[in-house]
């Protein structure tokens, strides 16, 4: 895993969570955990681990992008 601000340089393509409240507002305004990924099975390792901490700062759903490139977008978080 990478720092958001890519403390270990640029090796291939990155992949990163974006945080939206449950009208797919990007979130931007809180503390929450900027993290880059080097694969997409790492990003979604951590969103497994990390979901209901985001769920209790308020992240309603989350878009996962590869670069800038949406991969899939507006995954709640709320269990089904």
């Amino acid at each position: 895993m990478l720092d958001w601000f890519g403390g270990k340089g640029r090796m291939g393509m990155t992949w990163r969570w974006r945080y939206e409240d449950a009208n797919g507002a990007e979130m931007t305004d809180r503390a929450l955990p900027r993290e880059i990924f080097t694969s997409q099975s790492d990003a979604e390792s951590w969103l497994g681990e990390s979901w209901r901490d985001l769920l209790e700062n308020g992240v309603e759903q989350v878009t996962l992008l590869e670069e800038d490139r949406v991969e899939y977008a507006g995954m709640s978080l709320r269990p089904a």
